[in-house]
């Protein structure tokens, strides 16, 4: 009993440590400057805390020059919308709540109970002064939705890293395919060239998705800055092309690695392999592989 509160209380106490490192920099802190200032904070509880704190509303996030960054929100303070009038704020209020992923100019009408023609009047006053601006979502093409002008869209409303102006860079996925597998097969073929017998070979070529994203940071292929989750879905597309396996590492997270393309049933069980009685020993290294096998030699000619 007594563990488990010391428990909450430490995680309070990261948590005030975090706000009081914002409040100290108005003009927003990034994972790097977390990174530096609480060193002793474990990335896991770090993740839930800004979770917590952007929800909350005593966090909010903010991208400038592709880096991500948090500012401190006091929220014992109301909103004020200077020059503003009633319709305004109230507008400027329920466009503040819906946070990063906006709102639908229909679910505004609902909610200030304005007419069409007093909330657009409303919503273009908003945006001259800047306060809000109206994002184009992926999910229809002719529908928008309204947020805080400060505020980075969430990737549910822009797609993401996939998407320009509301196309999906299919182009752009199918390069980033590519480079992720290549750097599996590099990876792979290293494994193998250092010998050591196909089990240690096989754990030799699993890469992370952190792996991946440091390869493909270093190309310089993309424009744009590109997350480990980012990496992380193209590498799933990998499986998916089944260009690779994944499995799951001691830690929860996923471990990457090429794989041939499998070869159908009906041709395999034609040749000697197929009746092999020590098939499931033989690899790309070791002393059973297919290069010094005899009877697959035999069976080629």
């Amino acid at each position: 009993m007594n563990q488990a509160s010391g428990s909450g209380s430490q995680g309070s106490t990261n948590e005030e440590r975090l706000i009081e490192l914002a409040k100290s920099k108005p003009e927003g802190i990034s994972n790097e400057n977390i990174k530096q200032q609480i060193p002793d904070l474990p990335l896991e509880e770090l993740a839930v805390i800004i979770n917590k704190c952007l929800k909350n509303g005593s966090l909010e996030l903010f991208k400038t020059k592709d880096k991500l960054l948090y500012k401190y929100k006091d929220s014992s303070k109301k909103t004020t919308v200077r020059g503003a009038d009633n319709e305004e704020k109230i507008v400027y209020k329920i466009i503040e709540e819906a946070g990063n992923k906006g709102i639908w100019i229909r679910d505004i009408r609902f909610k200030s109970n304005l007419n069409m023609t007093q909330l657009n009047k409303v919503l273009k006053s908003l945006e001259t002064k800047k306060l809000i601006k109206a994002v184009k979502s992926v999910s229809a093409s002719k529908k928008k939705v309204y947020m805080l002008y400060d505020l980075e869209a969430d990737s549910s409303v822009t797609g993401g890293a996939w998407y320009q102006d509301q196309d999906f860079e299919s182009e752009f996925v199918d390069v980033l395919n590519q480079q992720c597998y290549r750097f599996l097969k590099q990876k792979s073929d290293e494994a193998n060239s250092m010998g050591g017998g196909p089990l240690l070979a096989r754990n030799r070529s699993y890469a992370t998705a952190s792996d991946v994203h440091k390869f493909i940071s270093e190309l310089g292929i993309s424009k744009i800055s590109l997350s480990v989750d980012d990496i992380e879905s193209i590498l799933y597309t990998v499986v998916l092309d089944n260009n690779a396996e994944r499995i799951v590492a001691t830690n929860g997270s996923f471990l990457y690695r090429a794989v041939s393309h499998f070869v159908p049933t009906p041709g395999i069980v034609k040749t000697t392999c197929g009746i092999c009685p020590i098939v499931n020993r033989c690899a790309d290294t070791g002393l059973i592989n297919p290069k010094v096998c005899n009877y697959f030699t035999e069976w080629l000619q």
